[in-house]
């Protein structure tokens, strides 16, 4: 049996009044992982977890009800999070939308889940992101 990471993002399911509120999560790595692994909680009329997870991958989205079962099911523990202001909203759904077209090229430390966040964020009109892409390392701010 497989251990619980979502469900693949073939359609985003958030609504640009989502993303009134973002937090970058920053939770424990697995395996050889000593950096961590960063997800979007994403919420508004409904509170979502969206993440990259794999090498080439769709982002992966669950519930805020499926978050607790996630982390249990992969060994996970919630390490911090941070409250992201975006100054354009649409542009943060707009570019979700956008990367839930094509799989994401994970890259180990270059492009993976931090900058998957990042991007997102951005779009939004955040500066925040990491220096380092190690999530347990460093702010995400």
């Amino acid at each position: 049996m497989s251990k619980y990471e979502g469900a693949s993002m073939i359609i985003c399911p958030l609504e640009e009044r989502d993303f009134q509120h973002v937090c970058a999560v920053i939770v424990s790595g697995d395996g050889p992982n000593a950096c961590g692994h960063t997800l979007l909680h994403i919420s508004g009329s409904w509170a979502w977890y969206v993440h990259i997870s794999g090498f080439y991958k769709a982002p992966k989205w669950m519930p805020e009800s499926n978050y607790m079962r996630y982390l249990k099911e992969n060994g996970k523990r919630e390490i911090r999070r941070w409250e992201i202001k975006l100054p354009n909203p649409k542009g943060a759904h707009d570019r979700m939308h956008e990367l839930t077209e094509k799989p994401w090229l994970w890259g180990i430390v270059a492009h993976n889940c931090t900058s998957f966040a990042e991007e997102v964020v951005r779009a939004g009109g955040s500066k925040a992101g990491q220096y380092f892409n190690c999530p347990v390392a460093e702010r995400f701010a």
